[in-house]
């Protein structure tokens, strides 16, 4: 129940960090590809962008560890930038889909 209640915890903190480029957050654009917890509360991500060339490539695991370092019960957090495979517009959530008129 725990390890539910900070996953859920983990995936609102990620919901907060934005791509300044486009108007969604980078958990409903499909960026994070997987979110593992350990027991002692380690958080390790992997993520992408929406292209390797993106602007903020060298800001954004920043912005996301910050983001959910400050989930209470996380002890320590590991953002890993992969790029296989390559995000496509298909990883986008409905509501992504809705906020950017993307059907």
């Amino acid at each position: 129940m725990e390890n539910e209640r900070l996953t859920n915890d983990v995936i609102k903190a990620l919901k907060t960090v934005y791509d300044p480029e486009i108007p969604a957050d980078i958990y409903e654009l499909g960026l994070v590809y997987r979110v593992d917890i350990s027991e002692d509360g380690v958080v390790e991500i992997d993520m992408t962008l929406t292209a390797p060339g993106c602007p903020v490539a060298g800001e954004m695991p920043i912005w996301v560890k910050n983001a959910v370092s400050a989930v209470p019960g996380v002890s320590d957090v590991k953002v890993n930038m992969v790029f296989n495979p390559p995000w496509d517009q298909s990883r986008m959530s409905d509501e992504a889909r809705v906020a950017l008129d993307m059907w």
